[in-house]
């Protein structure tokens, strides 16, 4: 038998019926546990810089609808399966987006934003987990609700506690990510790893992980403003060295090496990035041995030079996302205060919407987003 405490019957959400027409805030049954799942009250629901343009249709992302939108949240377990065994109501969790399949693990897709690359993805959509985070209430899977340490986290600094707010916290989507392509790399403490593009959401949530684990960081960036901001907003910035993107491949690449021995190279380049020369610069200037996380969104094949990899023994790493160990290992990371969050790490919080903003929400997010900057949905 579920474990229930006081849910409603019915809840207050976010739905989509078409890409062609705006979500509508109505109000739906509650989602009810099941085996191998929790019901999760949500207390602040993250907004991807791009949000606006998945729902629209402009991405052509595929997902079925009607659908309850979102991405990963923090919230509070309201109501439990008959079968979990470490998950009490009332505790706090990371409620993770990215959901696989048990029995075939390769069957993955992003909550509420695309349905997968596979039949089985499509399927564990479409028929389980369809809805997601822009409702009061959210039905994940057991293994997506990481329990927080709330009062190592949120515990006042007297108490031995870190002092961070719910939405602190809700930060460490935007840093998850990356850090599942830098792990895949085994980026170690003291290695050096360029991040290319730095500056923006992505590549500067990057940044921020690269340091947490120990690294000196060379970031790269087109737009010198925007380096020097990021000098100005990081913790350890004296870890870290910028160099512009030029366009002058050998130039760059030169740049890069008087800055030292280069361990590592972190691309996240956007699609537009397609043809940049900063591929070819980051990779040329990595020592023997050296190894490359791929994690850009590309569209199309990208060049690489293959005799340079294949004569000083690089080795490439393609990474979709993150393993769901990596949830966990992210957040011994924070308790154990190396990584760092809120206003005092360089996270800006630029705005907090009711669901009845939805697009005021996606609108600050779409227009926000620098290096640290996320906005959030309150439900």
């Amino acid at each position: 038998m579920a474990h229930i405490h006081e849910l409603p019957k019915t809840m207050k959400a976010l739905v989509l019926k078409s890409t062609s027409e705006p979500p509508t805030v109505e109000i739906v049954p509650t989602p009810q546990p099941t085996v191998g799942s929790a019901v999760v009250r949500i207390l602040a629901a993250n907004v991807v810089s791009y949000m606006k343009n998945i729902y629209n249709g402009k991405r052509n992302y595929a997902f079925p609808m009607p659908i309850i939108p979102g991405t990963s949240a923090i919230a509070r377990v309201a109501a439990i399966g008959p079968d979990a065994t470490k998950l009490q109501i009332g505790d706090l969790v990371f409620l993770d987006s990215l959901v696989r399949s048990r029995d075939e693990p390769s069957d993955a897709f992003l909550a509420a934003i695309n349905e997968g690359s596979t039949p089985g993805s499509a399927k564990l959509m479409r028929d389980v987990f369809r809805d997601w985070a822009y409702g009061e209430y959210c039905l994940a899977p057991l293994e997506n609700l990481t329990l927080i340490n709330e009062h190592r986290i949120t515990g006042a600094p007297a108490s031995g506690g870190l002092g961070l707010t719910i939405q602190d916290l809700a930060y460490i989507s935007a840093l998850l990510v990356r850090y599942g392509g830098l792990k895949d790399i085994e980026l170690q403490a003291g290695q050096t790893v360029i991040v290319c593009p730095a500056t923006g959401p992505f590549g500067g949530a990057a940044v921020f992980v690269a340091l947490a684990m120990g690294a000196r960081v060379i970031a790269m960036g087109r737009n010198k403003d925007s380096l020097a901001r990021l000098k100005k907003v990081v913790p350890h910035a004296e870890r870290v060295h910028t160099v512009p993107i030029t366009g002058d491949m050998q130039a760059d690449c030169t740049e890069l090496k008087n800055c030292g021995e280069i361990d590592a190279y972190f691309d996240i380049g956007p699609p537009e990035a397609q043809g940049s020369t900063h591929i070819h610069s980051a990779i040329l200037s990595l020592r023997h041995g050296g190894r490359v996380s791929l994690m850009g969104g590309y569209l199309q094949d990208v060049p690489i030079p293959h005799r340079v990899i294949m004569r000083r023994n690089l080795r490439l790493y393609g990474k979709w996302m993150y393993e769901r160990s990596d949830v966990a290992d992210i957040f011994k990371l924070l308790e154990a205060g190396m990584l760092e969050l809120g206003a005092q790490a360089g996270a800006e919080l630029v705005g907090e919407f009711p669901l009845e903003q939805w697009k005021e929400a996606w609108d600050a997010a779409w227009e926000n987003a620098l290096m640290g900057q996320f906005v959030l949905i309150k439900p």
